[in-house]
């Protein structure tokens, strides 16, 4: 079986603070699959690159990526741009194997969390 590794790619932003509900969210990812090499990687304005962090982890003996969309939903950079950033990287790396998930917003599990979270708030009556 080969080693695999998670890359948790999201948009970025140029204020950094952005992405701090991805780094919860990788931080507890490895907390709770402590043996799954988990990375974060970013489309534009911040670092590291979807590129960068592949080949640090190809570099590092992981022969199977996942990359997992940390978008709300299908748009024009997981409908264009994104398939040919994977596609360069099959290209470059034919021996790995890159696989491009679906954006995590449009999980059923997600879709359902979110339900939840609006109905929590609606269910809270507004501070007097």
């Amino acid at each position: 079986m080969p080693k695999t590794a998670l890359i948790l790619f999201a948009h970025g932003a140029r204020d950094p603070e952005w992405a701090n509900p991805m780094r919860r969210v990788c931080a507890a990812v490895r907390a709770q699959a402590p043996g799954l090499r988990v990375e974060l990687a970013f489309l534009e304005f911040m670092a590291p690159t979807l590129a960068d962090c592949a080949e640090a982890l190809l570099a590092e003996g992981h022969a199977r990526l996942v990359v997992l969309p940390m978008f709300i939903a299908q748009g024009g950079h997981l409908k264009r741009d994104v398939p040919l950033l994977i596609d360069d990287l099959r290209r470059r790396h034919p021996h790995a194997t890159v696989e491009l998930a679906t954006a995590v917003g449009e999980a059923e599990p997600i879709v359902q969390a979110m339900a939840a979270h609006v109905l929590a708030l609606a269910a809270t009556p507004a501070a007097a």
